[in-house]
């Protein structure tokens, strides 16, 4: 038999945990097939079979968290299996084919862990739930309507109905996987760094107008692509702000590689994929690996080295309706900045004539212990003049 076991799916990876199994005991599977989904502290993967054979033992439950090389299941290997086969009479082996071409049209629908626990203890394959969601992911709410209106197998065993009882009755909501790591970086970077947070407002009616002319011509740039641009150019003019602090041999680091994390909302956390090497990119670049970035992050889909190394990060939470927050730094870099919602309001143009602009509040968190409020004045002022005057932001990239 073989052992299955947890390997490394990720940079540093230590441990996993087993959200379900795909197959159960005695299932035949395809080399290749999916066997048990993980998670670690960033992302779901799928653990695949190295051989085509039988599942002999299950060995990990549900919901434990296991180091890397631990084994997770047995496979009795195809040799044996066609040994077995051999002996076995005409109506067993017609069986196995049937077994086999469920195997060949296996699929695998989207959907986050709890999504696929609330469907297991409901009885529920998820695989049957209608989809609301134009991505073919399965949301709770669609477990829900499901449960409520569906055809809903509700003989469970009595432990697990007492389980069902008692989270509808608190609402529960499981604190582990991407949540708990979030809460354990955020708490980590909040109780370390002394952060200082500064607020300030750009205006964004000459860069409107100029991806209004780009759009007009078939060319689309994002406004986050213009961001990260004009975010490079002043990290290099003020470098203090792509640092890491390195309190162990007292020293600051300026980092010469610019990595530019941007937060992005996903049903399973707060993810944050990172432009590397930005400095390096054109803005049609920019704007299409956010774009890629940002697709494979709401679809699960990231790899864990697109959400490492990042030098300084942004967050883009104006097209929420925010007005202003005070964000926390994406430890162990130096600072975050934030951009808030964009409002038409009156402002004077240059002749002194009133005119209708677009006005966006921004706040900047930074690390106290490395910069200065006038420091941070400063880069939020350069930021500022590149976006409001995108030709200076064109000279930077000539």
């Amino acid at each position: 038999m073989l052992a299955v076991k947890l390997h490394d799916i990720g940079e540093g990876m230590t441990e996993g945990e087993v959200v379900q199994y795909l197959v159960q005991v005695g299932d035949w599977v395809e080399t290749d097939q999916p066997l048990v989904e993980i998670q670690t502290d960033k992302m779901i993967a799928e653990i695949s079979s190295p051989c085509a054979g039988h599942v002999k033992e299950i060995i990990i439950e549900i919901g434990e968290t296991v180091q890397v090389g631990t084994s997770l299941l047995y496979i009795e290997s195809s040799n044996k299996e066609v040994e077995k086969q051999q002996q076995q009479p005409e109506e067993d082996i017609s069986k196995r084919e049937a077994n086999m071409t469920s195997v060949v049209n296996f699929h695998r629908v989207l959907a986050t862990p709890y999504t696929r626990k609330l469907a297991r203890e409901n009885n529920i394959n998820i695989e049957d739930v209608p989809r609301a969601d134009a991505s073919g992911r399965v949301t709770e709410a669609d477990v829900q309507q499901f449960i409520k209106y569906g055809e809903v197998n509700h003989s469970i065993v009595p432990e697990v109905q007492e389980k069902v009882l008692v989270e509808s009755v608190h609402d529960v909501i499981p604190f582990m996987g991407i949540r708990k790591k979030i809460a354990e970086k955020m708490t980590k970077s909040l109780y370390t760094i002394p952060h200082v947070t500064h607020f300030d407002e750009v205006n964004m009616t000459n860069l409107f107008r100029i991806r209004s002319e780009m759009k007009a011509s078939g060319e689309s740039v994002s406004v986050t692509a213009f961001f990260i641009k004009a975010l490079v150019v002043a990290l290099k003019d003020y470098p203090i702000f792509n640092a890491e602090l390195d309190e162990a041999n007292d020293r600051i680091l300026l980092k010469k590689s610019y990595h530019i994390g941007f937060a992005t909302n996903t049903e399973n956390g707060l993810l944050v994929p990172v432009v590397h090497n930005a400095d390096e990119k054109s803005m049609k670049s920019i704007h299409k690996v956010v774009k890629d970035l940002s697709e494979r992050a709401i679809a699960g889909k990231l790899q864990p080295f697109e959400m490492k190394n990042s030098t300084f990060t942004m967050s883009n939470v104006g097209p929420l309706g925010s007005t202003g927050a005070t964000p926390i730094i994406n430890y162990p870099e130096t600072a975050i900045i934030a951009f808030h919602k964009t409002k038409r309001q009156p402002i004077f143009n240059d002749l002194d004539e009133i005119i209708v602009g677009h006005i966006m509040t921004f706040s900047m968190a930074f690390d106290h212990r490395v910069a200065d409020g006038a420091t941070a004045v400063a880069f939020t002022n350069r930021f500022a003049s590149l976006i409001e005057q995108p030709h200076k932001l064109m000279m930077e990239m000539i």
